[in-house]
């Protein structure tokens, strides 16, 4: 009996922290409840462009940038804004732990891209955004939704 509750335990914790892909719609849906719709003049367009470049809306995407990495739908820096415990001399403006970007709850992804946006840099800060959103037309991320 014992084993089956630490089974279902542990599947319920696996379950609680899985990563997910999400639609470009759901995500639209998230960022317009959560307020990151219009954060800082920001766009949902903008941000729905931004995770796409850099994470394919991905929770799970990490990349490995040298001595620091990138984590979940944004693809947050662990030399700036998390701690991932392996990158030195590492700021963590976001005081959050970067594996916890990798799961599908990603409220606290969002906190921390409004909180990397109130820095001089804004969303310029995302090398993707810079690269393939920043003057163009983004209407494609929202239509239809």
């Amino acid at each position: 009996m014992k084993a089956f509750l630490c089974l279902g335990f542990l599947l319920c914790l696996y379950l609680s922290t899985e990563a997910k892909v999400y639609s470009q719609c759901e995500l639209y849906r998230i960022f317009q409840q959560t307020g990151l719709s219009g954060y800082h003049g920001i766009s949902a367009a903008n941000w729905l462009c931004l995770a796409y470049y850099e994470s394919n809306y991905n929770t799970a995407a990490v990349n490995n940038n040298g001595p620091s990495r990138d984590y979940g739908i944004f693809q947050i820096n662990s030399k700036w804004w998390c701690n991932d415990g392996k990158t030195s001399g590492a700021v963590n403006a976001c005081h959050i732990s970067c594996q916890s970007l990798l799961n599908d709850n990603i409220t606290d992804d969002i906190e921390c891209a409004k909180r990397v946006v109130r820095d001089p840099q804004g969303i310029s800060a995302w090398v993707a955004w810079r690269n393939h959103c920043k003057g163009k037309n983004l209407n494609r991320f929202t239509s239809g939704c």
